[in-house]
């Protein structure tokens, strides 16, 4: 660790927590000590935390309150992790309809937060101090996993409105104090990415942190441009917020000459899983239980997919108990190899909209969808759009080698897989606009799952 970097590390960011009234240090170096953990022990630390968070829910939450009363649920009587599903699972309609009832009679200093509702309506929800500091701790810890730690130089490529909105003076400095600096993900034109490749050569960073699709993105137009970038001394790409393809590590890993660290969360369900450098997708475990269920709410056993439910123990001012994420994938029964004791997510296959259904009823991972357009030639770009179980439409941002004959080949691919009758519109577009939050969908669909 250089001498400015432990500067930051060790004293600058561990002020500016404290001046928010976040115990994020403290929190960190407890996490550092209990990601070694035998499953034993992580397992009754957790039990003791879930019992906390449901008795304040009861003693606090209107909403828990009621629900409690209702089930003759006795947080008291909770022996195990499994106890969990004698709960309904939270829903965003839920927390929408119960509003002020979510919150905690005895918290204070709320933050409002809200998703940015690319799948549907925004979420507004509620965040105290306890939450913020464990999130944060989380996201340190796994950073320091790879070498790098706050204050080292740092590129982020984001594009969320709460973020970019937040860039007034105060921010500034702190940016350039913390040596991190923002490209705009929502920008992304020919122009903006031959002065971001630009900026990353110039400011050598040890790090770059963004959308998988906006990384990607910058890799290809480096090589594209025929720009080196393997040699800047970048340590570490860590990739967040949307599905991580095994096409994009693979061209961000060998454009930046740095591993790919896939991350996992959101703003409403938290910091909830991340890789390490051995490859095991760990859970934040302290801090979240992760069950997996299927379309009728039973829980699953590991290696089987289905929804992922979060229970966050740092959200006794606005409880998150059972929240169902929207997103799928399976828990695995092994431990990794780099010898912590957190548990593994064993796949993250996207958010339930990112499966389409086929019109026979059969329902398949976007994915199906994507191999009979990514390798062609003619396009640059592309987004799949499923409007209903009989209409499909392709966008496609062409270049030099597109001819009708690809389109043909995408109508062709689609209708193998949805069906032969699926009407699929190829559109040619300027662009593939991002969501509203700056990320980039391949696959949408419109279509209810059965």
């Amino acid at each position: 660790m250089g001498l400015y970097t432990g500067l930051v590390a060790n004293l600058l960011f561990p002020l500016q927590e404290a001046l928010k009234k976040h115990n994020t240090l403290v929190i960190r170096r407890a996490m550092d000590e209990s990601q070694w953990w035998s499953p034993e022990k992580l397992e009754q630390y957790r039990l003791e935390r879930l019992r906390s968070l449901l008795l304040k829910a009861k003693k606090n939450v209107p909403y828990y309150r009621d629900c409690f009363s209702r089930l003759d649920f006795n947080p008291q009587n909770v022996s195990s992790l499994a106890d969990l599903d004698k709960l309904p699972l939270l829903t965003k309609t839920i927390i929408r309809t119960e509003g002020d009832r979510m919150k905690s009679e005895v918290a204070k200093g709320l933050a409002r937060f809200n998703t940015g509702g690319s799948s549907g309506e925004p979420l507004i929800f509620f965040i105290g101090t306890e939450r913020v500091s464990h999130d944060v701790a989380a996201k340190w810890r796994a950073t320091r996993w790879w070498g790098v730690d706050i204050g080292d130089p740092e590129i982020v490529v984001w594009g969320s409105p709460i973020e970019l909105s937040a860039q007034d003076r105060l921010r500034q400095w702190r940016d350039r104090l913390m040596r991190t600096q923002l490209l705009p993900a929502f920008q992304m034109s020919e122009a903006k990415l031959d002065e971001f490749i630009a900026t990353i050569a110039r400011t050598r960073p040890r790090m770059l942190f963004g959308y998988p699709s906006s990384i990607s993105l910058l890799a290809r137009h480096a090589e594209k441009r025929g720009q080196s970038m393997s040699s800047l001394g970048i340590k570490v790409a860590f990739v967040t917020s949307e599905r991580l393809y095994e096409e994009q590590r693979i061209v961000i890993s060998r454009v930046f000459g740095c591993p790919v660290a896939n991350g996992y969360g959101g703003r409403d369900a938290g910091f909830i899983a991340h890789e390490c450098p051995a490859g095991g997708m760990h859970l934040t475990a302290e801090d979240i239980i992760v069950e997996i269920v299927d379309r009728d709410g039973h829980v699953l056993a590991p290696g089987q997919v289905g929804e992922i439910v979060v229970t966050h123990l740092a959200t006794s001012d606005f409880p998150f108990i059972r929240y169902q994420t929207g997103d799928m994938g399976a828990l695995s029964a092994r431990l990794c190899g780099c010898g912590r004791g957190l548990p593994i997510l064993e796949e993250i296959q996207g958010r339930t909209t990112d499966f389409v259904v086929a019109a026979d009823g059969t329902v398949m991972h976007g994915l199906a969808l994507i191999y009979p357009i990514r390798d062609l030639p003619g396009v640059a770009a592309f987004k799949v759009i499923q409007h209903s179980l009989n209409h499909t439409e392709v966008q496609i941002v062409a270049n030099g080698d597109y001819s009708p004959a690809v389109a043909n080949s995408i109508q062709s691919g689609i209708q193998a897989r949805l069906g032969k009758n699926v009407t699929v519109d190829v559109q040619k577009v300027e662009a593939i606009e991002p969501e509203r939050s700056g990320k980039f969908r391949y696959v949408v669909s419109h279509v209810q799952l059965p």
